[in-house]
């Protein structure tokens, strides 16, 4: 019987099938050290091609893994294991719709392969498509009856729909099963109950230790093991295993802070001065919410969608698709495009945009838009959707990036590191005010600390912005049943709280943050 090996040696062969193991654990030099040395005559074989498509696309090399992998599919375009490969790198480049089609060819081609209809979930889970996500995450459990990430990621889509209760049951059971599941470990902690024991602990300590665990869930679990010991009142401890957890998952992938900073750089003097945009009546539909995790985006969508007018959509992929679509379609990265645009190339994108977003204004005129990282593209908002309205969002920067670096954020490589995160801090609040300068009417800065300070006032100057008539359901926003499409849905479903400050817990300990945020260690902040 044939098999994705034929061709190879013995010995290639399981190096290969080593290399495989080690990229599903997560451990992208062990399988680099597989594959290293292996002859000039197997280097082309489609398998081997996988494992380095694999093991680019863990490293960030996106557009070199899609390339590598393509080569291998050209000589196996059947393969249902192919497309699944295909579809996870596209998802992890962020072309959704792209990673979508693929794995819906790998679950046709072979109905039985768990692993392709639960690669298919989460592509629909992150392109906020949770009813189809949830279909295909059950079809995963039907195959695989112990795939414990596509049960805790059932259990997590519980917890976006307010059923914390089923969601807590749901992870605690996978954990019965499976001691060293990290998504589930992670989605108690993102539950914000403050539920852990002393046992937990030791468990979740237990867990780190077992080398059987992949890299992924050790990740996980570095992050939930740091909230409890910060909810006992362990700061250092929980300190140590953030850094733990951080330190792990930049061995496969690097941030590289000079290069992002010069391509927001290069984003904003493509916009300034703006270009002649599309007609000023489009965009009126929709409210973008930015700025960085943590800072209080999701509670601003939850005053929005408490309104009578606005559905509060989430964190869609739509705009940098579309802006995506137009640099293939062109044949160069965005921005390099924008100086050729014409107010007609524009309308087109804007148009695109709202097209592929009718669907969520099917109950309510108005949506949000709340995928953080749209303030890169203010510039393209602005040309595209006139009308648009954007809400950059900013909460203390210590506060801010503190909580980045202890939230389990994937894909956000720069919260791994301090000076990393302080670039990246700095990168959007020189756009920020950038925006602000060149578009007063059309972008707010909304502060989180003057909310908590006066939310009647502030509330009340929101719905002005988005010229929305003030409605009392907005300031009872904890009250809706709606679903919540972020890690604080939990959060928002409460009042709002003056005591979500975390960093004063750890004191000096933060000091190397302080410093590279350029602000005063914590001695003289205290005295």
């Amino acid at each position: 019987m044939a098999t994705r090996l034929d061709g190879l040696t013995p010995t290639t062969a399981r190096r290969v099938v080593a290399a495989g193991e080690s990229l599903d654990a997560g451990r992208v030099e062990e399988a680099m050290r597989q594959l290293a040395g292996i002859e000039r005559n197997e280097a082309q074989h489609p398998e081997i091609l996988r494992m380095h498509a694999g093991i680019l696309g863990m490293r960030g090399q996106h557009r070199d893994a899609i390339a590598v992998m393509r080569e291998a599919m050209a000589m196996r375009p059947d393969d249902p294991v192919y497309h699944n490969t295909l579809g996870s790198l596209q998802g992890q480049a962020g072309d959704y719709d792209s990673a979508i089609e693929s794995l819906r060819r790998s679950c046709e081609l072979q109905p039985g392969l768990g692993m392709a209809w639960y690669n298919l979930g989460v592509m629909l889970t992150r392109s906020v498509r949770n009813d189809e996500a949830t279909a295909a995450l059950q079809r995963a459990v039907e195959l695989e009856p112990r795939h414990m990430q596509a049960r805790a990621l059932l259990a997590d889509i519980l917890r976006m729909q307010g059923h914390a209760d089923e969601a807590a049951a749901e992870y605690r059971r996978v954990l019965a099963e499976n001691p060293g599941a990290g998504m589930a470990w992670w989605g108690l902690a993102d539950l914000r109950s403050g539920q852990f024991s002393e046992d937990d602990i030791a468990s979740m300590q237990a867990a780190l230790q077992d080398r059987r665990n992949s890299d992924d869930d050790l990740i996980a679990i570095g992050f939930a093991l740091a909230a409890a010991q910060h909810d006992h009142g362990h700061p250092a401890a929980a300190l140590r295993a953030i850094e733990q957890a951080n330190n792990l998952a930049r061995r496969r992938r690097h941030w590289d802070r000079a290069a992002f900073s010069a391509s927001v750089t290069a984003l904003n003097q493509a916009f300034d001065p703006p270009p002649e945009g599309a007609p000023s009546e489009l965009g009126r539909e929709v409210i973008f919410i930015v700025g960085l995790p943590r800072s209080g985006s999701t509670l601003v969508e939850q005053i929005l969608a408490s309104h009578s007018r606005v559905e509060g959509a989430g964190e869609l992929s739509d705009l940098p698709q579309v802006l995506a679509e137009e640099s293939r379609r062109r044949g160069q990265p965005f921005p390099q495009w924008v100086k050729a645009m014409q107010p007609a190339d524009w309308q087109r994108l804007g148009q695109r945009y709202l097209e592929r977003t009718a669907h969520w204004r099917h109950r309510r005129p108005i949506f949000t838009d709340k995928l953080p990282s749209n303030w890169i593209y203010t510039g393209a908002i602005r040309a595209m959707l006139p009308q648009a309205r954007i809400i950059g969002c900013r909460r203390d920067p210590l506060e801010t990036c503190f909580s980045c670096y202890r939230q389990r954020l994937e894909n956000n490589e720069y919260t791994r590191d301090f000076e990393d995160l302080a670039s990246f801090w700095g990168d959007f609040d020189r756009s920020l005010t950038q925006w602000q300068r060149l578009h007063p009417q059309r972008v707010l800065e909304f502060r989180h600390e003057e909310l908590q300070a006066d939310p009647q006032k502030q509330i009340r100057a929101l719905l002005a912005f988005c010229d929305l008539p003030h409605e009392d359901a907005c300031e009872r926003f904890h009250e809706s049943g709606r679903e919540v499409r972020s890690p604080s849905a939990s959060q928002v479903r409460q009042p709002l709280r003056r005591d979500t400050a975390h960093t004063a817990a750890y004191a000096e300990l933060l000091d190397p943050l302080r410093r590279a945020l350029g602000l005063a260690p914590w001695k003289s902040a205290v005295h």
